[in-house]
């Protein structure tokens, strides 16, 4: 399980420790949420081979649980070791990867996790919320009558709990997911907003709603943010 940068315009070997550089030399069967994806990383990173040599199958929200999974696997029953990687940050985490992680559990391949920047994580570091109970939500609904609903019972799984509410939005959606924040959470409730993660803009604050509104937000159009209720 090999973790990439987050951000595009992060440097690997700032957010990756060296050691993972002599797994990522070993291998050359990858499989990846986006092949263009980790080509490109797997090039910044210098890996020792040639990309041209190495081979990669794809594993992503299209992929269909069961045959087509078990496939990936296969080479690794004969012998070969595989490297996962996601689109960004750990694999298998919010990530398709758990799928093949599963099958390999179940095959009895040895499953081992390197380690590298996780957004959620990062994001529950710095937000001064509650670390010891927290809950990564995925996304919210779209349409707003669900998504107002889901506002409501996180706030309230938060309040009551004290557990962190961690979700994620589309980027291009950010704006107005952050709109209907305000509008409906109350003024006392925190919200953190962690934004472009180790990357060069990285933003990461708490307030409650209301010092949120009294506050000029960063431009959060198409940027990368998970958000904290609690």
């Amino acid at each position: 399980m090999i973790p990439c940068p987050i951000s595009d315009e992060t440097a690997p070997w700032t957010v990756l420790p060296e050691s993972n550089r002599t797994v990522m030399d070993s291998l050359d069967y990858f499989i990846v949420e986006n092949t263009r994806t980790a080509r490109r990383f797997l090039s910044k990173a210098g890996v020792s081979r040639r990309i041209e040599e190495l081979e990669f199958r794809e594993l992503n929200e299209h992929s269909v649980a069961g045959a087509e999974i078990e496939q990936l696997v296969e080479p690794l029953m004969q012998g070969r070791s595989a490297g996962v990687i996601s689109e960004a940050g750990v694999p298998g985490v919010a990530d398709p990867g758990a799928l093949v992680v599963e099958v390999c559990h179940r095959r009895g391949i040895r499953v081992v996790p390197l380690v590298g920047p996780s957004s959620i994580i990062l994001a529950m570091m710095a937000s001064g919320r509650n670390g010891q109970s927290f809950a990564f939500n995925g996304y919210l609904p779209v349409k707003p009558p669900e998504r107002i609903r889901a506002i409501r019972h996180f706030e309230k799984r938060a309040l009551q709990e004290h557990q962190s509410q961690l979700f994620i939005e589309t980027p291009y959606r950010n704006v107005k997911l952050v709109a209907q924040l305000f509008e409906t959470l109350a003024p006392s409730t925190p919200l953190t907003i962690a934004t472009d993660l180790t990357a060069p803009g990285e933003f990461v604050q708490t307030h409650t709603v209301a010092e949120w509104k009294k506050r000029t937000l960063p431009d959060l159009n198409k940027r990368p943010s998970i958000f904290i209720i609690g």
